[in-house]
């Protein structure tokens, strides 16, 4: 419904070369504490370097209410913003993030995240992916996730159809000697973001795993975080293509 308002307002407001739209998504993106009660938030920028003016919509598709606007930036422009969660006047949100634009080419989306303590300084900030237009690959594997008192690893499955999604997700170290198997199911239109413990509850501590996701179900993302327990550092992982 929400992409449709969307069309509507980029149709209506240019010509029949213009109608076509052209989509960026990252697959998480908010504002919202941590284990250990410190908030991370997300940092976006959007480049217009399509060489035109051009309509852009931001939309948070999992938020709660209608979280989305829209802006024209002028060819050339920039837009940053410092805390995405604010700019849709939320305080506490986790969603992926459409950015939708008016023409064949999206404007330039980047993303990166960082945690914040009351009175502390920010740090370091991390890349988040962006995909453009509507990439799948049936299986993806997420490497380099660690879990133990030093380390701790969060898995984030998103599914924006309108259909449920199962995901089976495979822990290996070694490649093609799965260690233990998980299931489990995303509603239509929400996301799942667990600890890789939870998901793996048998295994016991250690570093150097890879976990491979398997679904049928396309306009679905998955990601992973591995968060250094005392710098709150994290390292966000894209998910590279599978073999199927």
């Amino acid at each position: 419904m929400r992409v449709r308002l969307f069309m509507l307002l980029f149709l209506a407001a240019g010509s029949v070369a213009a109608q076509k739209i052209s989509t960026a998504v990252v697959p998480v993106v908010g504002s919202v504490f941590g284990a250990t009660m410190v908030r991370w938030k997300t940092d976006v920028e959007l480049v217009n370097d399509t060489g035109r003016a051009t309509d852009v919509a931001l939309e948070l598709p999992l938020a709660p209410g209608l979280a989305e606007f829209a802006v024209t930036m002028a060819a050339g422009q920039s837009l940053r913003f410092p805390d995405i969660a604010q700019a849709f006047s939320l305080e506490h949100v986790l969603s992926p993030l459409r950015v939708t634009t008016s023409g064949r080419r999206s404007v330039s989306v980047r993303a990166s995240v960082y945690a914040i303590r009351d009175g502390g300084e920010p740090s370091p900030t991390q890349p988040l992916s962006v995909f453009i237009g509507s990439p799948f690959h049936p299986s993806r594997v997420l490497d380099g996730l660690a879990f133990s008192e030093e380390f701790r690893t969060n898995i984030g499955l998103v599914n924006l159809s309108d259909r449920d999604a199962d995901f089976v997700l495979a822990l290996q170290r070694l490649p093609g000697r799965t260690m233990a198997v998980s299931q489990i199911r995303v509603r239509a239109g929400s996301m799942a973001h667990a600890s890789i413990q939870s998901l793996f509850p048998l295994i016991t501590e250690g570093s150097g795993f890879n976990v491979i996701v398997e679904t049928g179900a396309r306009d679905t993302y998955v990601y992973a975080s591995v968060i250094e327990s005392t710098t709150h550092t994290g390292r966000f992982i894209s998910p590279r293509p599978g073999a199927r």
